[in-house]
């Protein structure tokens, strides 16, 4: 398994709308209503369009270098591992996901 370090650079680009302080779990308690927590499926789609935006601005900064309008290589290079960084994140995400989806439903009650 290929493990790698995540720049702090990177971290600080990251969303975190919806999202607690260090060691939240992001869960509302029970009694604290809807107001200022978000819904799962709004996180979830929020967390995509993030990623797709990365993806998006990598696409476009690879075209401008290919095309010489003046993009560095090193920041197509930089978009790039950014958008590849966070589609990897959400690809384990959802392996966990499933994992513990899975095995909820190999459970016997």
């Amino acid at each position: 398994m290929l493990t790698t370090a995540v720049p702090s650079s990177f971290v600080a680009t990251l969303p975190t709308s919806g999202l607690g302080g260090p060691g939240s779990t992001g869960i509302a308690p029970s009694g604290a209503g809807s107001s200022g927590a978000a819904p799962f499926g709004d996180l979830l789609k929020n967390a995509v369009s993030g990623i797709d935006s990365l993806e998006q601005q990598a696409s476009t900064t690879v075209e401008g270098l290919l095309r010489g309008t003046g993009v560095d290589v090193h920041d197509a290079m930089i978009a790039t591992q950014k958008a590849d960084m966070s589609f990897e994140l959400a690809l384990a995400v959802r392996n966990k996901a499933v994992a513990a989806y899975q095995q909820v439903m190999g459970m016997q009650f």
